[in-house]
C-alpha cells in the first residue's frame, strides 16, 4: 500500500487596514479582504476581495483581483480581474483574463518567455546599464543572439529567487 504525503496548504486570510511591505518567498495562498498600502510580493495565489482596497506595487504568480487596486501590478503566471474590481495602474501579466464589467485604467503590456534587455529592465525594475553590465559580465542568465541579448523569463525568475540577484 502506498502512501502519498499530504502537502500542507499555506493560506493566510487577512481582514485588516495593513501597511508596509509584504513579501513571501514560499508559496502562499494569500487573501486580502481589508486595506493594504505598500509593496506586496508574493508566490501561489494572492486574491483580492471584492470589498478590499489596496494601493501597493504587486507582484506574484497568480493574482485574482475583486476589489479596488491602484499600483503597479506584475503577474508572472496569470491576472484575472473579476466584474466588481477597478484597477489603477499599469499591468504586467504573462497571461490575462479580464470580466464583463471589470474596469482597468492604466496600461498593459504582457509578459513574454524571453525578455529584451528594456523589458527585462522594467520587469526588475532596474536600470538599463545595469541589466546590460550583468549580461557583459555573466551574471544574469541570458545568451546573445548576433548584437542582442535575450533573457528567458523562468530563468530570471529562478535566478532572482537564488538570491544571485544581490551578490
Amino acid at each position: 500500500m502506498a502512501f502519498k504525503k499530504r502537502v500542507e496548504e499555506k493560506i493566510l486570510d487577512v481582514d485588516a487596514s495593513m501597511q508596509g511591505t509584504l513579501s513571501f518567498k514560499d508559496a502562499v495562498n494569500l487573501r486580502i479582504n481589508g486595506k493594504f498600502e505598500g509593496n506586496l510580493e508574493t508566490k501561489g495565489n494572492l486574491t483580492v476581495g471584492s470589498a478590499s482596497v489596496v494601493n501597493a506595487d504587486i507582484v506574484g504568480d497568480n493574482i485574482i483581483i475583486g476589489g479596488r487596486v491602484r499600483g503597479r501590478i506584475t503577474a508572472k503566471e496569470r491576472l484575472t480581474i473579476l466584474p466588481t474590481a477597478m484597477v489603477e495602474g499599469d499591468i504586467f501579466p504573462a497571461k490575462l483574463n479580464i470580466a464583463e464589467g471589470a474596469i482597468l485604467e492604466g496600461r498593459c503590456c504582457m509578459l513574454h518567455d524571453f525578455l529584451n534587455p528594456e523589458e527585462l529592465a522594467r520587469y526588475l525594475e532596474v536600470d538599463l546599464n545595469s541589466i546590460m553590465e550583468w549580461a557583459n559580465s555573466g551574471k544574469v542568465p541570458g545568451h546573445k543572439e548576433g548584437n542582442n541579448w535575450r533573457f528567458e523569463r523562468k530563468a530570471i525568475d529562478c535566478w532572482v529567487a537564488s538570491g544571485q540577484i544581490d551578490k
